[in-house]
């Protein structure tokens, strides 16, 4: 196939390197351009100054350069996508538009609209497979059925893998790119990348947390995790720790190349040089391609229980299930390590994954809340924003999804907060107001005597709130709550 004029839609995969679309495309094209569109259908619902927003930017700026360092340059549009994509391609007359897959319900649902409308108009679409290493129906049961359990889906995973390393071989972009579309000269403001204003939205604290978006930060901070890779399996469980790779932002924006992190982690497993670390963080990664696929064979996850059973929960409503849920929100359910957690995913849009845990166990299995209404919140929040994985992990934790904690696991927050934050250092960076506790008084305030409270400034209601909940007594609610399921253990 040789195509004249050919166009690469950019998604969640803002790189320059390693990209199936973009090779794809230049290797059957006689000229390629590449684009991106802010669309306002995903914009539209967002606060003003949103960190995403910001780092898709600054990732935009960086993807432009790189591409122009190769010889061609990056067209960024503002509108509905599909309207677009459909437009730019007229404009151009390119024969064909090239994307990457996308697993979400919408974002199909999109795709086969822009497929029509570019098949009217005599053009082709093609899409491929970048953000995972095996997808939709690459990995299944010996009874050809998808997967709902974690483990045999990881072994089935591991053994492909074995079977065919060319699944993680690079797609080359530098060899080919003389066919990339030169910038227009002189180069205007019509040909760069518009300004955060122009769209809209407004700087928010994204560099003064010290994140750098692009292929450049994904690159500086994958380089620092494999020097402390061996020390994974148990460091990442606390958060005062800088034990996790922080990289699931860019994974989620496509700024890092998942096969060139499964090749490099693969080489650490089999040479031994990453210790356990190195296996328990390329589990992780399969954790990320089973949820997506999970969405993609169940989309109907997306709004409801993975294990139908469980929709018929009733959870807390009305005003008292309101402010519960505004005081989780804001970090003021008097248990520490939760508002702790939930004042770093408000100040950073960041929170460590077995805070995600312990936050979302307490607003289901504490505060009796249904799973949706956090699912929600954090995917307001959370810089690495991804529907299968934040679906899959808040259904984990409300035990209604697949390979799911069962039910009646619920995680005692003091007990948490004592195991993985013994000496109170993460609880007192994000909660100063409790910092001149001792360690063992910082998990749980309330237990302290006022007047030894009071000698350390601290009055409980005034300084930090009361807990809103008795644990002891929410979690006798929650095992009758979820006993209408009458779930098996699992």
């Amino acid at each position: 196939m040789t195509l004249n004029k050919s166009l690469v839609w950019f998604r969640r995969d803002l790189r320059a390197f390693d990209h199936a679309a973009l090779h794809l495309a230049l290797t059957s094209s006689n000229q390629v351009y590449c684009a991106f569109i802010f669309d306002t259908d995903i914009l539209a619902p967002l606060p003003r100054a949103d960190r995403r927003v910001e780092f898709i930017h600054a990732c935009l700026q960086e993807l432009d350069a790189a591409l122009r360092a190769l010889g061609g340059h990056l067209i960024v549009r503002h509108g509905v996508a599909a309207d677009e994509i459909a437009r730019l391609a007229a404009e151009l007359e390119v024969d064909a538009v090239f994307v990457n897959n996308d697993y979400e319900a919408q974002a199909i649902a999109r795709d086969a609209l822009v497929a029509a409308s570019l098949e009217q108009a005599g053009r082709q679409f093609f899409s491929s497979k970048d953000q995972v290493i095996f997808e939709k129906n690459e990995v299944l049961t010996l009874g050809e059925k998808t997967f709902s359990v974690f483990t045999p889906y990881k072994n089935s995973w591991l053994k492909k893998m074995a079977a065919d390393p060319e699944c993680l071989a690079p797609y080359s972009i530098e060899p080919h790119a003389a066919r990339l579309a030169k910038a227009p000269a002189p180069a205007s403001s019509e040909h760069r990348v518009p300004t955060l204003s122009d769209i809209g939205f407004a700087s928010t604290n994204l560099r003064a947390l010290g994140i750098t978006p692009g292929m450049a930060g994904g690159a500086a901070l994958f380089k620092d995790f494999v020097t402390r890779i061996e020390a994974y399996g148990e460091a990442r469980n606390y958060p005062a720790v800088n034990g996790a790779s922080t990289l699931s932002v860019h994974l989620r924006f496509g700024t890092v190349s998942v096969r060139q992190l499964v090749r490099s982690v693969n080489a650490l497993v089999a040479g031994g040089g990453g210790g356990a670390g190195a296996a328990v963080w390329l589990s992780e990664l399969i954790w990320r391609e089973f949820y997506a696929m999970i969405l993609f064979h169940h989309p109907r996850v997306a709004g409801h229980a993975f294990k139908p059973a469980f929709d018929a929960i009733e959870w807390e409503t009305g005003a008292g299930a309101d402010a519960a849920f505004e005081a989780w929100c804001l970090g003021r359910t008097g248990y520490p390590l939760v508002d702790a957690a939930m004042a770093q995913l408000n100040q950073t849009g960041y929170m460590h994954n077995r805070l995600r845990m312990v936050s979302a166990c307490f607003l289901v299995k504490d505060l009796g809340i249904d799973w949706r209404w956090g699912e929600r919140y954090f995917a307001l929040m959370l810089n690495d924003y991804d529907l299968a994985s934040n679906n899959g992990g808040w259904q984990w934790a409300a035990s209604t999804g697949c390979d799911a904690q069962p039910y009646f696991r619920i995680f005692n927050p003091v007990t948490q907060s004592e195991k993985f934050d013994a000496q109170g250092r993460f609880i007192r960076r994000y909660l100063p107001q409790l910092a001149a506790l001792s360690d063992k008084q910082i998990h749980a305030p309330w237990t302290v005597p006022a007047t030894q409270l009071a000698q350390q400034g601290i009055r409980l209601g005034r300084d930090y709130p009361a807990p809103i909940v008795d644990h002891a007594i929410a979690r006798a609610r929650t095992l009758a709550r979820y006993g209408v399921v009458k779930a098996p253990a699992l």
